[in-house]
């Protein structure tokens, strides 16, 4: 096989797996499918610009073909054809032309900047305080005494306040439905709005390369009505202002000992516990383990024993647990609902 025909085989090849590749993905994970006005705001420029360009190509692309043709060399020419220039009406076409195209992108883009770089008090929007970690996200509703990490609830139809930082490195906080990326950066504030306007499941991911498990930093934004989330807000705040309940079987029971003695260091279970790890409060409502692992108790179990093979370089330590105490700490994390608690 010739070398060329070789070259046109695989270009073919890769040119037909990007297109099917192309189809896959989440709906809910999608810049392409928005899902609220930020979102919507952002795909209109995107079409705005892309028709923009694509016009511009094809109009380059057939001046070009027909000068090609029509200016191609001849049988029996000899010399070089007469050569043009001066025409001043092409000349002040050219220059006026991207003029103009400019002006119709530069308008919608100045004036959503404005509309998206606006700030909303809480009296028209939800405050959520989000803090990016190594390798985890940590979501604070300050003015309802509320703080989750993982799983980020909001209230459908409502405007959304974040205000964004960093706990360690630069992250960037991404709900691609919802709307674009803004950094985090340690000891800095950032602010952006958001709103949902269909209840549902969404995912979010970090847009900045931050570590070894950038790629595993995901978290979920799960949208429900806004009496749905007051409920919700309401037994979490039932809980976060106990101390924590304690566990009735014998192997929840052994689960809490050992969570107390190793682990509230660092995570806090309802009004108790540390902040350097992920707010456990209501674990057992969560659907992923680490943002990344199916929420089954063999999953827990294997993050308990390794977490570093999970998930590289997160500031969670190996505590060398043996089967029982895990057992027992998978157990115990079963039972950490605010859902049960609030039935």
């Amino acid at each position: 096989m010739k070398g060329w025909q070789q070259f046109w085989r695989q270009l073919s090849l890769f040119g037909l797996l990007a297109l099917v590749l192309t189809g896959c993905g989440k709906d809910e994970l999608s810049a392409l499918k928005p899902s609220g006005p930020v979102a919507a705001m952002q795909y209109d420029l995107m079409k705005l610009s892309s028709a923009i360009m694509i016009g511009v190509f094809l109009v380059v692309m057939l001046i070009f073909t027909y000068v090609l043709i029509r200016y191609r060399k001849r049988p029996g020419q000899q010399g070089i054809p007469k050569q043009v220039e001066g025409n001043h009406a092409l000349e002040i076409l050219w220059t006026v032309i991207p003029f103009l195209l400019l002006i119709v992108m530069a308008i919608p883009t100045v004036t959503t900047g404005f509309a998206l770089h606006k700030e909303y008090p809480k009296e028209e929007a939800l405050q959520v305080k989000v803090t990016a970690h190594q390798f985890w996200w940590e979501f604070e509703y300050p003015d309802l005494g509320v703080t989750t990490a993982q799983d980020l609830v909001l209230p459908v139809g409502k405007k959304v306040q974040f205000h964004v930082t960093s706990a360690d490195v630069i992250h960037a906080f991404w709900i691609p439905a919802l709307g674009g990326k803004i950094d985090t950066n340690p000891g800095q504030e950032n602010k952006i709005w958001l709103q949902a306007d269909k209840p549902g499941i969404y995912y979010g991911k970090c847009a900045e390369l931050c570590g070894a498990s950038h790629a595993l930093m995901d978290f979920k934004v799960e949208v429900m009505d806004q009496a749905a989330f007051d409920k919700w807000a309401n037994a979490m705040k039932g809980v976060q202002s106990k101390e924590p309940a304690v566990a009735l079987s014998p192997g929840a029971k052994q689960g809490q000992e050992i969570f107390n003695k190793s682990c509230l260091g660092c995570h806090a279970i309802a009004g108790k516990g540390g902040k350097l790890g992920p707010n456990l409060t209501n674990f057992a409502d969560r659907e992923r383990v680490a943002g990344i692992l199916a929420h089954t108790p063999e999953n827990v179990a294997k993050w308990l024993k390794d977490p570093q093979k999970e998930k590289p370089g997160n500031n969670m330590p190996n505590l060398n647990l043996d089967d029982a105490q895990v057992k027992a700490l998978v157990e115990y994390m079963s039972t950490l609902s605010v859902k049960e608690k609030d039935q």
